[in-house]
């Protein structure tokens, strides 16, 4: 199932894979990327893709794009240079036709390590902690988001920080 979601000036586009089922629906997935980029200063208008899937599949592109075996939870694509974000971006200096959109990026969550993960109390970002799926989710689609924009977590300051600005978004 695959619909469009206006949040602010971005547009979502959602896709839900057959025979995955959410535990948030469409409008809050909505609300969730929104604030993501609201925080990192995303330029607007633009779009972002969201896919719900499987674990089957994110093994596929953890193989393909990272070099890993086995299926992982979120994956990103950003489209733009960190640099893109922020107020002082500009980006892109060009100018663009009205209602003109940039394409952020995409993200990929894997639903079913979701579920699992928070049911089995392997969750948040610690991976200890046992919440429910939904919230869960909405860890993974702010964190899938918050990569899209630049946010990166490979260095010590970096995921201090990005670990922060993720539960200040979650409340």
């Amino acid at each position: 199932m695959s619909r469009v979601i206006h949040e602010g000036p971005w547009r979502v586009d959602l896709d839900v894979r057959p025979g995955v089922r959410s535990p948030l629906s469409g409008a809050e997935l909505a609300r969730v990327v929104g604030a993501a980029l609201r925080a990192a200063e995303a330029p607007s208008p633009a779009s972002i893709g969201l896919i719900l899937s499987d674990d089957a599949e994110l093994a596929t592109l953890n193989a393909e794009h990272m070099g890993a075996d086995g299926p992982t939870d979120v994956l990103s694509f950003p489209l733009l240079p960190p640099e893109a974000f922020g107020p002082a971006a500009g980006f892109p200096d060009q100018p663009r036709p009205p209602r003109a959109r940039l394409h952020l990026g995409d993200i990929v969550v894997s639903v079913e390590r979701a579920v699992e993960q928070a049911e089995e109390g392997r969750g948040g970002h610690t991976g200890d902690v046992r919440w429910s799926p939904a919230d869960e989710l909405r860890l993974l689609v702010t964190h899938g988001a918050l990569h899209v924009c630049g946010w990166d977590h490979a260095e010590v300051a970096d995921e201090a920080a990005m670990r922060a600005l993720e539960r200040r978004l979650l409340g």
